[in-house]
């Protein structure tokens, strides 16, 4: 099957551009904070300003949020919205423990921190092997060197509710040896 091409014209200036090239261009390259969109590719959230502008080269101010996204699910790249996901962990919340609806049903609860405020399994496993600052439910930042991460956070001023490496396997998770 052949692989999806669009070409595009951007700051009257014409791309080809093709899913394998995207990918390829943003290996090794850390995500930039999202703040409301973000597309997914390589199993990592970014924002889409940030990836039209590597790939193409152009000046981020060249086009908008919306017009990336476009062209990146175009390619059959996935996308979303943060603040979507957001209300609806505060809608689950509001229906928690201590709700007043009816049939509200209690979250399981770990030392006193909602299930819901931490990132799932399938959000982490991008980032197996990888060190990750994560903010509620949501991964920040995941590189193979907790230095790395750290100056992510500090170079865009952001702050992690926790930091720690995603183990690889059952064994390194529970410390104990594999026999």
């Amino acid at each position: 099957m052949a692989e999806t091409t669009r070409t595009v014209v951007i700051a009257r200036q014409e791309f080809v551009l093709r899913p394998s090239q995207v990918e390829l261009r943003l290996r090794g390259v850390l995500p930039e904070p999202v703040k409301e969109h973000f597309v997914v590719i390589n199993r990592r959230r970014y924002p889409p300003k940030q990836v039209l502008g590597l790939v193409t080269g152009l000046d981020r101010a060249e086009f908008t949020t919306h017009h990336a996204r476009r062209i990146l699910t175009g390619l059959g790249f996935p996308a979303d919205r943060r603040t979507r996901l957001h209300e609806a962990g505060r809608s689950s919340r509001r229906t928690g423990a201590g709700s007043s609806g009816s049939g509200a049903v209690a979250r399981p609860r770990v030392h006193g921190a909602d299930m819901a405020a931490r990132p799932s399994g399938e959000t982490l496993e991008p980032y197996v092997g990888q060190w990750v600052a994560t903010k509620g439910p949501e991964v920040l930042v995941g590189a193979s060197d907790p230095r790395a991460v750290v100056g992510w956070l500090a170079e865009h001023g952001q702050q992690a509710d926790s930091m720690f490496r995603v183990p690889q396997d059952q064994f390194e998770a529970s410390g104990v040896a594999p026999s």
